[in-house]
Formats: structure tokens, sequence, C-alpha cells
């Protein structure tokens, strides 16, 4: 009888969310393999694309059941599978374990928003399907000597507590910072991470970008990338703690288009909304003032770059709309005789 239930609006936005997700990441993937040479990497892209597949093979069925339109999402005419090899097979490794991490953060929220039992259990597979991707990519990037790990600091032999409102300083120039605490590491040294993956995508887009204006728009996105990575860099160096590296992976030189510049459009759109939501985290959890300072102020930079590639993509047609409420007061005007 549940399952006869009506969606409720989070059901209906959670679920068209993961069909657009899935139909891009469907098309990266598959190109990606076509260029994969190692047969363990290979393996995990197989395993990446499957689940992608079984995602769409399961909503496709459900929206024609619930009587709502299927979105147009992304499909073969996004992507050449023809074109050189862009990406080396250690930067395929690394992305899927990066969009792991997001897709875990990801259907974790979107279980949380969900009542209806056979949504819940989606969601409730799907994180846990997509946790076994990221362990398994993981250990490929432990073996392969890619993986970067945080950085280390001693290990606490007593607890203590605060005792002074300086520990939650950091604005006054003149004042003494204390040294980061481990939860703020952490956070700094995802958040290079992140943006360490995002100029190397952002990168790769630029070159093969149609569109003048797309290719600006990523380079743009590069430059912010690059931007953000110095100033977390800096602030663990200011603690003596040295900063996490880039895994060795590549992105090659062809500027042969790969895919649709609406797709790379929505994807950097993906990566804006993964970064904006790991800032907003790290600034909570980050009880020095100047810090929190950062990823705030640095958020909106995130936002106004986000927002300028929505302008992009409704200028030409490439963003699509998610379900929406019906407009009451324009259907009331037009059924006014």
């Amino acid at each position: 009888m549940d399952q006869k239930t009506p969606l409720t609006s989070a059901e209906i936005a959670m679920l068209w969310t993961t069909y657009m997700n899935d139909s891009m990441s469907k098309c990266v993937l598959g190109y990606m393999i076509t260029h994969a040479t190692e047969a363990e990497i290979g393996a995990a892209l197989q395993f990446a694309i499957d689940l992608s597949t079984s995602h769409l093979q399961y909503l496709e069925p459900l929206f024609k059941e619930e009587k709502m339109a299927v979105p147009n999402g992304f499909g073969g005419g996004d992507v050449n599978p023809d074109a050189p090899s862009l990406f080396s097979d250690t930067f395929c490794l690394a992305y899927i374990n990066h969009m792991a991490k997001a897709g875990m953060l990801a259907y974790s929220g979107m279980l949380a928003m969900c009542a209806r039992n056979d949504i819940r259990k989606f969601f409730t597979e799907g994180l846990a399907e997509t946790a076994l991707l990221y362990n398994m990519t993981t250990n490929l990037m432990l073996e392969k000597g890619i993986y970067i790990r945080a950085p280390y600091i001693s290990y606490p032999h007593e607890t203590d507590y605060v005792d002074t409102k300086k520990y939650l300083s950091g604005l006054n120039p003149f004042a003494t910072k204390r040294p980061l605490n481990a939860v703020e590491i952490s956070h700094l040294t995802v958040n290079i991470q992140t943006n360490s993956i995002g100029l190397q995508i952002a990168a790769a887009f630029a070159q093969t970008a149609r569109l003048k204006e797309v290719q600006e728009f990523m380079l743009r996105g590069k430059e912010i990338s690059q931007k953000h990575v110095g100033i977390f860099t800096k602030i663990l160096l200011e603690s003596n703690i040295q900063a996490v590296g880039s895994p060795n992976i590549a992105v090659y030189d062809t500027t042969k288009q790969v895919f649709s510049d609406k797709l790379m459009m929505f994807h950097m759109s993906l990566l804006s909304a993964t970064g904006s939501g790991n800032y907003a985290t790290a600034g909570v959890a980050s009880q020095r003032t100047d810090v929190a300072a950062s990823y705030q102020r640095l958020a909106v930079e995130i936002a106004l770059y986000a927002k300028s590639g929505a302008d992009i993509m409704i200028k030409h047609g490439w963003l699509e709309q998610p379900p929406g409420t019906t407009d009451r007061d324009a259907l009331a005007k037009k059924g006014t005789p």
C-alpha cells in the first residue's frame, strides 16, 4: 500500500536529480572505459557504469508508472566515443573515487528526505553500492601509490577543554593564531583534493569545448580552483602542517570535442554544488574564525561562478528545469474571462 502513496516533492526532486546525474555519469564513464588500458581500472569503471545503468533502468519505469515525464538528461549525442583519449587511466581512477565520495554524501541526504518504502530502499541500495565503489577505488589508488593521505598529527594522550575565547580567534592580525585542530585540518585537506580534481576537469573541458564562452567559463573555473588550493595550502603551512599534494594523474592534450558543451556545463554545475556543500560543512565545523570566514568568502565566489554558468546554459537552452509546482496565480489569470 505504501508504494501506491503519491511521491512527495522531496522524493520527486531526489529521483529527478539522480536520473540527471546518472545519465551524465554513464556518458563520461562510457567514454573513459573505451580508452582504459589497465584491467583493474577498467573493471572499476565497468562497475561504476553498471551502477548508473541499473539506476536508470529502475527510474525510467518508475517515472512512467507514476505518470511523470522522463527527464531528457544525457545520452549518446552528448559524447563522441571516437575522440582521442583525454584522460589517463590514473585520472579516471581518481575521478570515480572523487565522484563516489560525492555520491555517498548525496545518497545519504536523499535517503533522509524520503518516506516511501520503495524509494528509501532504492537510495539505501545506492548508498551501499557507492560505498562499495569508493572502497574499491580507494584500495586501487593505495595499491598504485596515487592515494593522497591526509596529514599526520601527534596522537592525543589526554582530554582537554577550551579555557579561553582566544581558541576561536583568528581574524585579529595582531594576535597569535592557535595551531589548527584535527577537524580543521581534515576539511582543508578534503577541499584541497576536491579543487585539485576540479581544476583538472576544468582544464580538460576548456581544451575540448566548442563554444568560446564555454571555454572561457572552464578556464575561469580552473583559475578559481587553483586559487582556492593556494589559500587552503597557505592556511595549513602557517600551522606547520605539510599540505597534501596532488596524485600523479594526467589530462592529455587532445583538443577534439569529447563531450557536448551542454554536458560539460552540467558537470561543472554539479562540481560547483558539491564544492559549495563542502565549504558550508567545513565552515560550520571550523572553530577558528579566520578559517570559517575564508570558507564563507570563497563559497560566495563559487556561487557567483555557478550563476554565470547557469546563465550560459539558459542562453543556449541547455538547463533542464526540475519538476515544480503549478503557478496558481498565472493559472487563475489564464482562466479569467
